[in-house]
């Protein structure tokens, strides 16, 4: 992995993007989704401390493993299986900022829940969004149901499932690779290993360095990537897609990374980790990183990051607008979706 600097630098040089069969338009508009992810993301915030909203769950700083491993899927055929931090993750597959603001504002028109789960919980049936519960890696074992439905119907259809590296550390973890190991689950598991679960730091979850080196113990590939490095993500992720797809089963895919932001907007992130760690992250950030590659390949210029920042701000303002006007959900409806209805 990419992870000093002259080793960035020397990946910079070379023409990466078009090995992989990507093009400038491509990794444009990778650039785009995680600016506007990191721009909504940052109004979250903003909201949570005017109290005008009452959680945020961050994923800044994960918006390189995110889009990588996205980019590779079919929005609306694919399958995906996101975590509470996978904001990249889910504008891609087509969730509208417009529709994230309306869950983080809890209204009746959030597609997610009608403005009855938590953010970060996300959810569209529409576009094959499966949602998640509270408790870590509950959402592994149900993208392995949803592969092997797959793999029984004989579909073109791969599952894509996130979580992070606390997960590897429950049962749900090692009962859904188990499993998809042994029927060869048309099924990705893509760790974003952020170093900490919630508090605690990785050599206090497990004795291993690597989520990856877990996946040989279940009969299939564990990789481990850069995950600040969208490009080194992807070409990981692609390769698993393909062997998805041609019936040779699942791969575990880590992507070390790094939140720049507390757990949540109720953490105190003092209590376990020093200004200097998190801002030595923020230096080798996957923005920054993938700014620095467009720009030595002649990609990028100061117009396009302008014009990217301006038109995010944009789509965020409209978003935060729409979403604060909209309507809550009616007390009557309280019990819609837990008891069935009677059909009219």
């Amino acid at each position: 992995m990419a992870t000093t600097q002259d080793e960035i630098s020397a990946t910079n040089s070379q023409d990466r993007h078009t090995e992989l069969g990507l093009t400038a338009e491509d990794l444009k508009k990778m650039y785009r989704l995680m600016v506007l992810a990191r721009t909504l993301d940052e109004r979250m915030w903003i909201l949570n401390r005017q109290g005008k909203v009452h959680f945020v769950i961050s994923g800044q700083g994960q918006e390189g493993a995110q889009i990588g491993t996205a980019y590779a899927l079919r929005p609306g055929v694919d399958f995906f299986v996101p975590y509470y931090r996978d904001l990249t993750v889910c504008l891609y597959a087509g969730v509208t900022p417009r529709e994230i603001m309306l869950s983080l504002f809890a209204r009746a028109d959030d597609p997610a829940s009608g403005g009855r789960q938590m953010p970060g919980h996300y959810s569209y049936k529409p576009l094959k969004i499966v949602t998640g519960s509270s408790p870590i890696a509950t959402q592994i074992p149900h993208a392995v149901g949803i592969a092997l439905a797959s793999k029984i119907k004989n579909e073109d259809v791969v599952t894509a499932v996130w979580f992070g590296e606390a997960a590897s550390s429950k049962g749900d973890f090692h009962e859904g690779l188990n499993f998809a190991g042994v029927i060869k689950a048309p099924v990705i598991f893509i760790c974003e290993n952020n170093h900490y679960a919630i508090s605690v730091p990785q050599n206090k979850q497990m004795a291993v360095p690597n989520v990856a080196d877990k996946a040989c113990a279940y009969g299939f590939p564990g990789v481990v990537t850069d995950g600040n490095d969208v490009l080194d993500v992807y070409k990981a992720m692609k390769a698993a897609v393909e062997r998805a797809r041609a019936g040779e089963g699942p791969t575990l895919i880590e992507c070390k990374t790094y939140r720049i932001v507390p757990h949540s907007s109720d953490d105190d992130e003092s209590r376990y980790r020093t200004k200097v760690e998190v801002e030595e992250w923020k230096r080798k950030g996957p923005i920054e990183r993938l700014r620095t590659y467009m720009q030595a390949q002649g990609i990028w210029s100061e117009e396009f990051e302008n014009q990217v920042k301006s038109e995010a701000l944009s789509i965020v303002d409209d978003a935060t607008r729409f979403a604060e006007q909209a309507s809550p959900p009616s007390p009557s409806s309280l019990l819609r979706h837990v008891f069935a209805e009677e059909a009219k």
